[in-house]
């Protein structure tokens, strides 16, 4: 009997997938074809859309190794010591989780903008005004502190399931510290770091509300679509840029799917 219903139970469910994910991805892809076939090439034909391209993947990996490398080691500490306030502390360090990304890119321009704390103390103490809120710095500082809370979060679960018998073993065996971060806490979590690193490359490849803040001086792929379409009605270029952002992104995603399953197999 449930066999019997179930293309009725499922009808509702593929309408939603086809109007809003089939069709929509369909007319996407076949946009730049209205314009011509080499359309689909122009972030690879033009400078200015392969510079975006490279900046938003020079950025993004940025962001994930020094999110990665700054998350383990707080996420591990985290683990490993129980102190008064250990609660309240993780909670203050993922409470950007709740933070949409203009209120991030506003919080770096109070701090590094033309009217920020450390332009105004620079200026103060006569070495004039460092402002870096519109750069490559101040975008940086904007998805790491974004991104930071998930690798943190990440990092302290996964440090918590690490069998200690393995360290203390492997402290009998003579390992130094170092040996054991090498043979036991990177092994361990290493399917956390290909997990966690794919989702923060991804968000920084897509991160549209912090680079719409700050990337004024700076150019990004999701800030060079939005023109493209809003500024110069270009739907045919907006669109390909758009398949070369999915495509970069979905790689990325497919890549860490096949390597984490190889790191949960140790292999």
């Amino acid at each position: 009997m449930a066999s019997r219903w179930q293309p009725f139970l499922l009808a509702p469910a593929l309408v939603v997938f086809a109007a809003f994910w089939l069709l929509p991805m369909a007319r996407l892809i076949a946009l730049p074809a209205e314009k011509a076939w080499d359309s689909y090439f122009v972030v690879l034909t033009q400078p200015a859309y392969l510079l975006s391209l490279i900046n938003t993947l020079l950025l993004s990996l940025a962001v994930t190794l020094v999110s990665l490398v700054l998350g383990a080691a707080v996420g591990l500490f985290l683990a490993r010591h129980r102190f008064a306030g250990r609660r309240m502390l993780l909670g203050v360090l993922t409470l950007p989780l709740s933070f949409p990304g203009v209120i991030i890119g506003f919080f770096v321009i109070l701090l590094g903008g033309r009217q920020g704390l450390i332009p105004s103390l620079s200026d103060t103490m006569g070495f004039g005004r460092w402002t870096f809120a519109y750069s490559f710095i101040g975008l940086f500082l904007a998805y790491v502190y974004f991104s930071l809370p998930r690798a943190i979060s990440a990092y302290a679960a996964a440090a918590e399931a690490i069998d200690v018998s393995l360290e203390d073993c492997a402290r009998t065996l003579g390992a130094s510290a170092w040996h054991i971060v090498r043979d036991v806490w990177i092994p361990e979590l290493a399917p956390t770091t290909i997990a966690c690193g794919a989702i923060i490359f991804a968000t920084a490849m897509g991160a549209f509300g912090t680079a719409f803040t700050l990337a004024s001086k700076f150019d990004v792929l999701p800030i060079t679509i939005y023109s493209e379409f809003t500024n110069y009605a270009n739907f045919a270029f907006a669109a390909s840029l758009s398949i070369s952002l999915g495509l970069v992104t979905w790689a990325a995603l497919a890549l860490s799917r096949r390597k984490g399953a190889y790191a949960a197999l140790g292999l």
